[in-house]
């Protein structure tokens, strides 16, 4: 594992008496308390689509390309298939989502929409607009701090690997 000095060092004169160890300074508290903030805004918003937080992201992936992998879809999500498999199953009995077989490799399964899972894109499609309006953020900020978490995931995935 490659380490990198940070950008600034806490020994600069605006971190100058910081308390590194306070709760409030750690990114991966508020990493963690922001996710855990933006799963409570969703549960309302998704109660009406008949969907979890996990759900909606799995319908997502499948709005976005239908049929694919089992695998290929835990991988965009970094879920495991202990995790991934009751999900689908769920989605599967809900009437979301078929598992069928694939037919150039019997061992891989494949998860299509239904078109009932089809038609939920259509009343998915204002859940975005009401999280940016309870960001108060322009859409321009939400965008750019998108991007920055996306980076910031990539780099603690190399920097774990």
């Amino acid at each position: 594992m490659a380490s990198h000095p940070p950008r600034s060092s806490p020994a600069t004169p605006a971190n100058a008496g910081a308390d590194w160890l306070a709760l409030d300074a750690q990114l991966c508290f508020a990493l963690y308390a922001s996710s855990l903030a933006m799963t409570k805004l969703y549960k309302p918003l998704l109660a009406p689509l008949g969907l979890t937080y996990p759900q909606y992201l799995v319908m997502l992936v499948l709005w976005e390309a239908d049929g694919q992998p089992v695998g290929a879809i835990g991988e965009r999500l970094a879920l495991d298939s202990g995790t991934l498999t009751p999900l689908l199953k769920r989605l599967e009995a809900q009437g979301l989502v078929q598992r069928l077989r694939d037919a150039g490799d019997e061992r891989r399964v494949l998860i299509q929409l239904t078109p009932t899972g089809r038609a939920l894109r259509e009343r998915a499609r204002a859940v975005p607009r009401q999280v940016l309006c309870a960001t108060d953020c322009a859409l321009d900020e939400v965008a750019a701090l998108t991007h920055r978490l996306h980076a910031l995931r990539a780099q603690l995935s190399r920097a774990s690997a």
